[in-house]
């Protein structure tokens, strides 16, 4: 199966093999930020199996856990498209909702539920504590 992710104006693109190993979601402040959301949801694929497809910017951004990751978007509109930990270089997450595709397989895993607002409630969710 191929699944392309793409920004919002369509530059940037990322072609993704296969199913994904692990999609979670984080509530992490930075990923709030990044988002303006109340989450952020990612899809791990191997690397080996996205290519990405167009212009793109990066900035590194140190996360809640002390972990570096490097967050790859497009210069035009500013969507978030990838994300890569040096620490795993084996893995590359996408942004679940560059997919635009309400059938994605939904997230099984979260992280920072301490900083979950309140209002949010997801089911059938494997809790991961730092």
């Amino acid at each position: 199966m191929t699944r392309t992710a793409s920004c919002s104006c369509g530059a940037l693109t990322a072609v993704c093999e296969g199913e994904p190993v692990r999609v979670s979601v984080c509530h992490c402040l930075a990923c709030q930020q990044r988002t303006g959301s109340a989450f952020g949801v990612q899809a791990r694929f191997d690397a080996d199996k996205v290519t990405l497809v167009g212009p793109r910017s990066n900035f590194s951004r140190t996360g809640d856990g002390g972990m570096t990751a490097i967050f790859d978007f497009c210069p035009s509109c500013g969507s978030t498209i990838t994300w890569r930990f040096p620490e795993s270089p084996e893995a590359i997450a996408v942004a679940v909702g560059a997919f635009a595709d309400p059938t994605f397989p939904p997230p099984v895993r979260a992280v920072y539920e301490e900083r979950t607002h309140p209002w949010v409630t997801l089911t059938g969710i494997e809790i991961h504590e730092f």
